[in-house]
């Protein structure tokens, strides 16, 4: 029986060709690949701990590999199809996400790996949105959207082919592997020619211009990749050096000793030349703004009470100052920010003690070489027996997602929309049930620190 290759295996193939492809059609995206291996070396090098502590956790490796991308579709079918294919790839829809809130018409979730060694072997994420036209007023409109993506096929037969391959037998052999990622790799190229004439696409960019990059292209193009960084505030400080124009303000929290959940900043989306049906059987020439750069620093994982405190205090600073889309109030908002998340304790002791965020347990050297160790979990940590780490955040947050996608769909693409959450709608059209991100840190915090005590306890009894 030929060997499968493992999904761990065909997911780092498909984020590494994903990341060549999408350096060639954006050259900008390799200089700050460039800049960021740059930034990454110089902060390693200047914090030993930080250092040490990736180094423990077994997730220094995995930083210079880190991405993630993001997509946008226009259909229930497209969703459940873009499901089955990231499977194959051990990537599952974690997480929901309305960004109608934000004026953007669209839920989403995040297709990405949820085991600890899964993770380390490449943490690839795919941010997937899918449209909602059902938040747009104009029926008659709406239908002939819909009527648009009814035509279109975003997969190869090749990769559908395969996909069905890999869940009637398990996985895929070497040959076939290569060949999916291959195909897969299609649904996510650039084109240059749209569906769509360019009336119509105005009408469909008078709309929302997130609509008319959904429905005018044959695909749902990568919009960016995003490497991440163990320092954005200096990528920000250095992309005007590499010719990259940075958005004026990083989404997420502020700078902070410790990092918590994400913060995101990217370079201004580009203006590319695209051909229109003329309506004569021709082309006509036109442009459209939707792809970008886009870079992430990641922080520890909040707990439901951590999670509150920052949505809490990010309500708070946009009630003091809301960031302005062409980036005129950015230094009021970045002091808004500093001064209203003081009340978030900036110190992991004090993080873990408030439950406010997630954390690994772990047998320090002492720990190891002690004979047996009793006592909870606090008196351990005090007596140098068990450490604990920050877990990762490995997911998304709303707000930033639409704070991105509003900075490179222009100024004028701040629009209301009734705010309409509908989680039980899309995992229908998802034809799956979004993992909790709360529920899957809560098991893995709870299995490492069982995992600790067990240690000491079998120790204690073969004693």
């Amino acid at each position: 029986m030929t060997a499968k290759v493992s999904a761990n295996d065909i997911r780092a193939s498909f984020s590494g060709a994903m990341s060549a492809m999408y350096r060639d059609e954006v050259p900008a995206y390799g200089t700050l690949m460039d800049l960021v291996a740059r930034v990454n070396d110089e902060t390693l090098a200047g914090q030993p701990e930080l250092k040490a502590r990736l180094e423990a956790t077994d997730t220094l490796e995995r930083i210079s590999e880190e991405r993630h991308g993001a997509i946008r579709l226009g259909t229930a079918e497209e969703l459940a199809m873009m499901r089955r294919i990231f499977a194959v790839m051990g990537m599952f829809p974690v997480g929901y996400y309305d960004l109608s809130t934000a004026g953007v018409p669209v839920h989403s979730t995040a297709f990405r790996p949820v085991g600890e060694e899964a993770l380390k072997r490449n943490p690839f994420r795919v941010f997937t949105s899918l449209l909602r036209l059902d938040l747009i007023a104009d029926e008659a409109f709406r239908d002939e959207a819909k009527a648009i993506l009814a035509e279109r096929q975003i997969f190869t037969d090749g990769a559908i082919a395969l996909t069905e391959k890999s869940e009637n037998e398990g996985g895929l052999d070497s040959d076939d592997a290569a060949r999916f990622v291959s195909e897969v790799l299609e649904t996510f190229r650039w084109h240059d020619k749209a569906n769509v004439s360019l009336a119509m696409y105005h009408r469909l960019h008078d709309a929302h211009r997130l609509i008319a990059d959904v429905v005018s292209f044959k695909g749902p193009h990568i919009n960016h990749l995003t490497p991440r960084t163990l320092d954005i505030d200096k990528v920000q400080a250095l992309m005007p050096d590499y010719d990259i124009a940075p958005k004026a303000v990083v989404e997420g929290p502020p700078t902070r000793k410790c990092p918590i959940l994400l913060r995101q900043t990217s370079f201004k989306a580009l203006e590319e030349t695209v051909s229109f049906h003329d309506g004569k059987g021709g082309w006509q020439a036109g442009t459209h703004t939707a792809r970008f750069g886009e870079i992430e620093q990641r922080g520890v994982a909040l707990t439901p009470k951590g999670r509150a405190l920052y949505d809490a205090l990010l309500d708070d600073t946009r009630k003091l100052v809301r960031p302005a889309a062409d980036g005129s109030n950015a230094v009021a908002y970045e002091a808004a920010l500093i001064e209203t998340f003081k009340a978030f304790p900036d110190d992991w002791a004090a993080i873990r003690s408030a439950g406010l965020g997630y954390f690994t347990y772990s047998l320090t050297e002492k720990g190891v070489a002690a004979g047996s160790a009793s006592g909870d979990i606090e008196s351990l940590i005090a007596e140098g027996f068990v450490r604990f780490d920050p877990i990762v955040y490995e997911d998304f947050l709303p707000v930033s997602a639409a704070g991105i996608f509003q900075s490179n769909l222009g100024d004028g693409a701040q629009q209301d929309f009734i705010a309409s959450p509908n989680q039980k709608r899309f995992e229908a059209d998802l034809g799956a049930v979004v993992l909790n991100e709360f529920d899957h840190y809560e098991g893995i915090e709870k299995a490492s620190l069982e995992a600790c005590l067990d240690a000491l306890q079998t120790r204690a009894a073969a004693e």
